[in-house]
C-alpha cells in the first residue's frame, strides 16, 4: 500500500494547469506593482515603506495560495497494488562441456550458483531455460530432478566429481512462465536448476531465434550462463549473429562466465578427411591436437588404428604432432582400407605428464567406406556351362572387376608334349592367396578342389581374409564342398552350412527344383529373382551333400527330398556371418539355367542376372540387400543413454532381435527385442549406456508366424542380418576443446547492451526495474471544501489590510 497527494480530486490536469498558471500571474502583478511603487518612493512621492512591502508579498503570495487551493480543493490518494517484475529469460547451457572443471567445482555446479543468485531477485520474473540443440527446454528444479529418477543419466566429470543427475524422459518439467506475480515470486526463489540430458551441441542463436519469435510476453532481458564454447555464434561474427538471431528484439542480452581458466590437458581437437573413404585407395586423415593449461607439448605421438571384430586393433599408421604456440598442432597420416562398408577407426594420442583431462586422447571416427569397383577373385575347377554363365555375368557389369582363372588341364592328364610348349599356365595358387588375396573383396570358389592345386595350406588365409571382413561364394559342383576336400578344415568353419557329414554320398546327381524356404520368401535378398520367376524354381541338375546350418545362418533354399543327420530339410542356399565378413554357400552347379533354358525364357533369362547380383551384392552389404538398418540416433556417447533407431523394410514385420558386441573382445553387451510392422516404420530402441569403444549391432528379424509359434530353432525360421558398426567415446566433440571462452560471452553482451560477470556477480546485474500494478485507489480531501473557502477568505482579507497600510490602492 502506498500513500500520495494530488492536487485535486476531481478537476482535469489541464484545468489544474491553467489555475496554476493564473496563481503564478497574479504573483508576478503584485511584485511588478510593488517594484513600482518603490521607485516612486525614492522619487520622493510618497512611496511605501520597505517593511509595508514585504507584508504585501507575503500576505499576498497567502492569499493566492488559498484561492488555488479553494479552487483546487488537495487529496489524500492510498493506492493497493504490487510490483510485477519485468520477465528475464535465463538460458543455462546444456552442452557436456559443462561437465568439464569451471570456478569451484565443475561449471554445471557454477551455473547452479549463478542461479541460485538470480533467484534472490524478487524484483523480476525468472523463466529458465536450457539450451543445447534447437529450441530451448524448461529447466528442472535439481530436487525434482534428483526424486523423480536418482542417478539417471548421471555421467562422471572429470577430475571425479560427479555432473548433477540427468531426468529420465517423461519427467515432469517445471511449468512455463506464468502471469500471476505470486507465481513468479515462489519461481525466482526455486532451488537451482541442472539440464535433463547433457547435450552434444551448444546452440545458443537457434535458443534466441526460437524465443524472439514465440507468441507469449516477450522478455525484457536475457541472462546466458555458459562456458562460451557455443556452436553458434561463432567466434567471428559472434555480434552480428547475435542480433540476427534475436530478429529485432531491442533487449539486453547478459552472460555469466563459469569458468575462466584453461585444463591442463593435451588431446585430439578433431579429425577430418580428404575426399571419400574408397576401399583399396590411400586416405589421408588430418588431426588436430591441441594443447592448453600450460601443458607443455612439444611433440605429441599419434597413432591412428582400425578396430576389429576380434583381436587387438590394427594400426595403420603412426605420426608425431608439433604443437605451435597457438596451442594447436597438425599431422596428417595417410591409411588404406582394405575393406569397403563401416569402418571404427581411432585416433589416440600419447599425451604428456600432468593431462587432466585423459578423456579426450581418444577419438573415435566412423567411415563408411564405399567400392570404386567390386574386386573379385573367380576360381573355376573345370569349364562348364554354370562357370561360363557366371563368368560372362561379372565380365558383363561395369562395376565389377574380375580375375578368373579356369583349370583346364588337371595334374593327372596325360600330354604328350613339353611344359614350356603348353600355352596353359599354372594355376598361381601361393601367389594369389598368400600375396594379393587382401586386395579381393569377394572370393568365388566355384565346383573346386582343394587338394590338387596346393590350395589347402592356404584355407586358414582364407578363412582370416572372411574373418577380417572378406566375402566368399562357395558353389557346388562334383568337386566342391565336402567333394572338394574342404570338410574338417579351418575354412569350413566360416562357412554357414556342417561339411562334417560322416556319411556318404558327397554328391546327389539325381534331378530336383530347389524349395524357397519362408526366410527365403521375406529375404530381400532372393525378391528380385522372385519377382521374376515367382516361388517356382527350375530343376537342378544335381546338388552337394551337406549337414545343417552352422548357428546363425540363414537358409532361403532347400532340397525337396533329401534331409540333414537332424532331419531337417537339407540347405541349397544359405547365408552366414562371421566376425566381420559374409559367406554364401550353393550346394548347386545349375543357376544358368535361369539364362538359356526353357524355364528362363519366361523372364528372357533376366533371373540368372538378378540372382547373381543380390547374392554379391548381400555379400559386400549392399544397403538394398539388407533386411534393414541400424545406427545410433545422434551418436553414442559413452556413459549417457543411446537410442538406436532401426529402419526395417517393407514387409520385414515380426520381432527385431539386436545384438551387440563390443569390437575386439566379440563379447555380447547387450540383447535387445522389438516388434516391428509390415510398413517398413522406424522403432526407436533404448540400449542404455556403453564404455568407450566401437561396437557391432547385429539385427535378426524373425517372422510374426514364427514367433506367435514360438519356433525361433528352425533353420527354416531364421531371417537375414544386417549389421551396424559404431562407437562411442568420452565426452565426445564438446571435450575435445576444453577452453572456456570468456571472450564469446564478453562480445554477446556488448553487442546488446548487456553485461557480462561470473557467478557471484549474477545478482547484481542491471536487470530492468519492476512496474507497479494499482489494484485499489481511494482518494480522501485534505480539508473539507468550506475550510479551504474560509482560509482563502481570510487570507485575502489580511491581504487587503496590509495594502491599505502601506500605501497601495
Amino acid at each position: 500500500m502506498t500513500r500520495s497527494l494530488a492536487p485535486s480530486g476531481d478537476l482535469s490536469s489541464p484545468v489544474v494547469a491553467v489555475a496554476c498558471v493564473v496563481a503564478a500571474l497574479s504573483l508576478g502583478l503584485l511584485v511588478l506593482e510593488l517594484f513600482r511603487a518603490r521607485g516612486r518612493a525614492a522619487a520622493g512621492s510618497g512611496g511605501a515603506p520597505a517593511r509595508a512591502a514585504l507584508g504585501t508579498i507575503l500576505t499576498g503570495a497567502l492569499a493566492v495560495l488559498g484561492l488555488l487551493a479553494a479552487i483546487l480543493r488537495p487529496v489524500a490518494v492510498t493506492s493497493r497494488g504490487s510490483l510485477v517484475g519485468p520477465k528475464v529469460v535465463v538460458l543455462v547451457d546444456g552442452s557436456r562441456s559443462m561437465d568439464l572443471p569451471g570456478l569451484a567445482g565443475t561449471r554445471r555446479e557454477a551455473a547452479d550458483r549463478a542461479l541460485a543468485e538470480l533467484g534472490k531477485r524478487a524484483d523480476v520474473r525468472l523463466s529458465r531455460y536450457v539450451f543445447g540443440e534447437g529450441a530451448p527446454v524448461p529447466a528442472e528444479p535439481a530436487g525434482a530432478t534428483a526424486a523423480a529418477g536418482e542417478g539417471a543419466g548421471a555421467t562422471p566429470a572429470p577430475g571425479g566429481s560427479a555432473a548433477a543427475a540427468a531426468a529420465p524422459a517423461g519427467s515432469a518439467a517445471a511449468p512455463a512462465e506464468r502471469g500471476d506475480a505470486g507465481a513468479q515470486a515462489s519461481a525466482g526463489a526455486a532451488a537451482p536448476v541442472v539440464s535433463a540430458r547433457p547435450h552434444r551441441r551448444s546452440d545458443l542463436s537457434a535458443a534466441l531465434e526460437a524465443l524472439a519469435r514465440a507468441a507469449d510476453e516477450r522478455p525484457s532481458a536475457f541472462v546466458v550462463v555458459s562456458d562460451g564454447r557455443l556452436d553458434r555464434p561463432g567466434p567471428e561474427d559472434t555480434a552480428a549473429a547475435t542480433r540476427a538471431a534475436l530478429e529485432g528484439l531491442d533487449v539486453p542480452v547478459h552472460t555469466v562466465a563459469v569458468a575462466t581458466e584453461a585444463v591442463r590437458d593435451a588431446g585430439v581437437r578433431a579429425v577430418r578427411t580428404s575426399g571419400a573413404a574408397v576401399a583399396h585407395q590411400p586416405l589421408s586423415l588430418r588431426i588436430d591436437i591441441g594443447c592448453s593449461g600450460g601443458l607443455a607439448c612439444d611433440a605429441v605421438p599419434v597413432v591412428a588404428r582400425e578396430l576389429r571384430e576380434q583381436g587387438a586393433p590394427t594400426t595403420l599408421a603412426t605420426g608425431t604432432a608439433h604443437v605451435d604456440e597457438g596451442g594447436v598442432g597438425t599431422v596428417e597420416l595417410g591409411v588404406t582400407l582394405d575393406r569397403a562398408g563401416t569402418r571404427i577407426l581411432e585416433v589416440a594420442i600419447q599425451s604428456p605428464q600432468g593431462d587432466e583431462l585423459p578423456e579426450n586422447d581418444v577419438r573415435y571416427i566412423t567411415l563408411d567406406v564405399a567400392r570404386d569397383r567390386i574386386r573379385v577373385l573367380h576360381v573355376a575347377g573345370r569349364p562348364t556351362y554354370d562357370v561360363r554363365a557366371l563368368r560372362m555375368w561379372l565380365k558383363a557389369d561395369a562395376s565389377v572387376d574380375v580375375v578368373a582363372f579356369f583349370i583346364l588341364r588337371t595334374p593327372g592328364d596325360e600330354v604328350n608334349a613339353a611344359s614350356d610348349e603348353l600355352a596353359l599356365i599354372p594355376f598361381p595358387v601361393d601367389e594369389l592367396f598368400s600375396v594379393h588375396l587382401s586386395s579381393f573383396d569377394a572370393v568365388v570358389l566355384q565346383d573346386f578342389d582343394a587338394a590338387p592345386y596346393g590350395l589347402t595350406k592356404h584355407l586358414p588365409a582364407l578363412a582370416q581374409y572372411v574373418d577380417k571382413g572378406g566375402g566368399l561364394i562357395m558353389v557346388g559342383g562334383p568337386n566342391a564342398f565336402v567333394q572338394g576336400n574342404y570338410a574338417r578344415t579351418r575354412l569350413a568353419r566360416v562357412l554357414p552350412v556342417d561339411l562334417d557329414i560322416g556319411r556318404a554320398p558327397t554328391v546327389d546327381l539325381g534331378a530336383f527344383a530347389p524349395r524357397i524356404t519362408a526366410a527365403g520368401r521375406a529375404a530381400p535378398v532372393l525378391a528380385p529373382l522372385l519377382a521374376l520367376i515367382g516361388d517356382e524354381m527350375p530343376e537342378m541338375p544335381g546338388t552337394n551333400v551337406v549337414g545343417d546350418p552352422l548357428p546363425g545362418a540363414t537358409v532361403l533354399m532347400t532340397h525337396p527330398t533329401r534331409t540333414t543327420a537332424s532331419g531337417a530339410p537339407m540347405p541349397v542356399l544359405s547365408l552366414g556371418e562371421h566376425e566381420s565378413g559374409r559367406t554364401i554357400a550353393l550346394t548347386l552347379d545349375g543357376s544358368h539355367r535361369l539364362l538359356f533354358s526353357a524355364f528362363a525364357s519366361s523372364s528372357a533369362g533376366r533371373a540368372h542376372g538378378a540372382f547373381w547380383d543380390a547374392l554379391l551384392g548381400w555379400l559386400m552389404r549392399d544397403p538394398r540387400f539388407e533386411p534393414a538398418a541400424i545406427e545410433p540416433r545422434g551418436g553414442c556417447l559413452a556413459g549417457e543413454e543411446t537410442t538406436l533407431v532401426l529402419r526395417p523394410l517393407a514387409g520385414q514385420g515380426g520381432e527385431a532381435r539386436v545384438t551387440i558386441a563390443r569390437l575386439g573382445s566379440g563379447a555380447v553387451v547387450r540383447t535387445l527385442k522389438a516388434r516391428v510392422g509390415d510398413g517398413g516404420e522406424p522403432v526407436e530402441l533404448a540400449a542404455g549406456r556403453f564404455e568407450p569403444g566401437g561396437y557391432a549391432a547385429t539385427v535378426e528379424i524373425a517372422p510374426a508366424d514364427a514367433v506367435s509359434a514360438g519356433d525361433r530353432g528352425g533353420g527354416d525360421q531364421k531371417r537375414a542380418t544386417t549389421r551396424r558398426d559404431f562407437a562411442c567415446e568420452r565426452g565426445g566433440d564438446e571435450w575435445a576443446d576444453p577452453r572456456p571462452d570468456v571472450a564469446r560471452l564478453e562480445a554477446i553482451a556488448r553487442a546488446t547492451g548487456g553485461a557480462s560477470v561470473l557467478p557471484p556477480g549474477a545478482g547484481s546485474l542491471p536487470l530492468p526495474a519492476a512496474t507497479q500494478v494499482a489494484a485499489e485507489r481511494h482518494v480522501a480531501p485534505l480539508l473539507p471544501p468550506w475550510a479551504w473557502t474560509l482560509a482563502a477568505a481570510v487570507a485575502l482579507g489580511a491581504h487587503w489590510i496590509v495594502r491599505r497600510r502601506g500605501g497601495l490602492a
